[in-house]
């Protein structure tokens, strides 16, 4: 290669620096902590401007994962591009990190009072964990999906990648009916008190993590079966496992702390 053709590699590879992600992690972290103080702010303070901040942060996710989407997963997956993906997925998480770590603070401090603030609902029940060994069973399935089409196993590739949607699908549904069950049978809602406020908070922030990597899984598995992706072009696989993996540390971890750590000790 000479001069010339490094010059117009480098250009090239400058000019699809992603700026979508930075974007995306912009907006969640307007739209988580516009959330989150209209939460914890309660009725001591007008929570409209605060629900407002959420709602751009909402419009600003949405536009950035969508202009994310289009490149990392319509565009053509370059090599020169396919660490710029990946490392915008990791810069994604590490905001998503620092939200999820500010929610745990608050449950600490929350924590840290007068226990039990006030009757808990029935936590530790076989719902929480079937949704765990579900979603627990998801992560593993990804990996191996991935690990298929890196092999050029592509029916193999299929069949996991298919069964990680299908299980992301049952926990967001499981989720949802806990929800349900503790609003209807146990009438612990979202103004039960700080405790209410950092489960419904942190379990919901998750919920919202982990209907977008549905969403994310379903749109590569739906390319999947049009063919798209191989050994050399898994860009958006790896960037969708990879934040599937997260979602998945974050619930065990959310489990510990928030299910088990408010029953036990």
């Amino acid at each position: 290669m000479d001069g010339t053709d490094a010059a117009a590699a480098d250009h090239d590879a400058a000019e699809h620096t992603s700026r979508w992600p930075i974007v995306a992690a912009v907006g969640a972290a307007a739209l988580y902590l516009g959330a989150g103080g209209a939460m914890a702010v309660g009725d001591a303070l007008p929570r409209t401007p605060l629900l407002v901040v959420a709602g751009i942060g909402v419009v600003v996710v949405v536009g950035g994962l969508a202009g994310w989407a289009r490149e990392a997963f319509f565009a053509g997956e370059a090599g020169s591009r396919s660490q710029l993906y990946v490392g915008g997925m990791w810069l994604f998480l590490l905001s998503d990190l620092a939200t999820f770590a500010a929610g745990f603070v608050y449950y600490a401090f929350v924590r840290s009072g007068t226990w039990p603030p006030s009757e808990l609902p029935p936590l530790l029940g076989s719902l929480v964990l079937v949704n765990t060994v579900v979603l627990v069973a998801s992560s593993v399935t990804v990996h191996f999906a991935h690990d298929a089409l890196e092999s050029g196993n592509r029916s193999r590739f299929l069949g996991l990648l298919g069964t990680t949607v299908a299980l992301g699908a049952v926990f967001v549904a499981g989720q949802a009916y806990e929800y349900f069950e503790f609003v209807t049978a146990e009438s612990f809602t979202l103004s039960d008190g700080v405790f209410a406020s950092a489960f419904y908070g942190l379990t919901g922030l998750h919920g919202l993590h982990v209907t977008l990597g549905v969403v994310m899984l379903a749109l590569v598995f739906v390319r999947s079966l049009r063919g798209a992706y191989s050994e050399g072009n898994d860009t958006a696989v790896r960037t969708v496992s990879l934040y599937w993996h997260f979602v998945d540390g974050v619930w065990i971890f959310l489990v510990a702390v928030l299910y088990v750590g408010a029953v036990v000790g």
